[in-house]
């Protein structure tokens, strides 16, 4: 397994639109795209910097995963994520290295990426996601 690059870093918000208006006025960036993705419970925006994103979420709901997050622990940084070629492969490497997953199988996330997630008590107390984008 071997990581490309680094994908995005996720930034919990309470408010997107605010969030949104804030990057804006300070550092002159728009997001490319912005999304509901149910599954997450998340409305997601990313913004590209460089050859990465920095992506915001807010809940969908106060018992989402982000909406307890914020409740726990207020805005901020939420999670890591990096891109691997092969998610499968990516996975069978950690699981047989003892890693704590989340995932043990990929499942859709926005951008129509496949995405796994390592738990943060695994390595450095960050949670970390595993991102193999679609070639569509």
């Amino acid at each position: 397994m071997k990581l490309l690059n680094l994908d995005h870093v996720a930034v919990a918000v309470e408010n997107l639109d605010d969030a949104l208006a804030g990057y804006a006025q300070r550092y002159g960036v728009a997001p490319l795209y912005r999304e509901t993705v149910e599954s997450q419970g998340v409305e997601e925006a990313m913004i590209a910097v460089g050859g990465s994103f920095v992506q915001l979420l807010q809940p969908l709901g106060p018992e989402t995963p982000v909406g307890r997050f914020l409740s726990k622990n207020g805005e901020g940084l939420h999670h890591v994520a990096f891109a691997v070629s092969s998610i499968e492969a990516a996975l069978e490497h950690l699981a047989a290295e003892g890693a704590k997953l989340i995932d043990t199988e990929p499942r859709v996330g926005g951008r129509g990426a496949r995405i796994a997630f390592v738990h943060p008590a695994d390595l450095g107390g960050t949670l970390i996601e595993l991102v193999e984008l679609s070639d569509g």
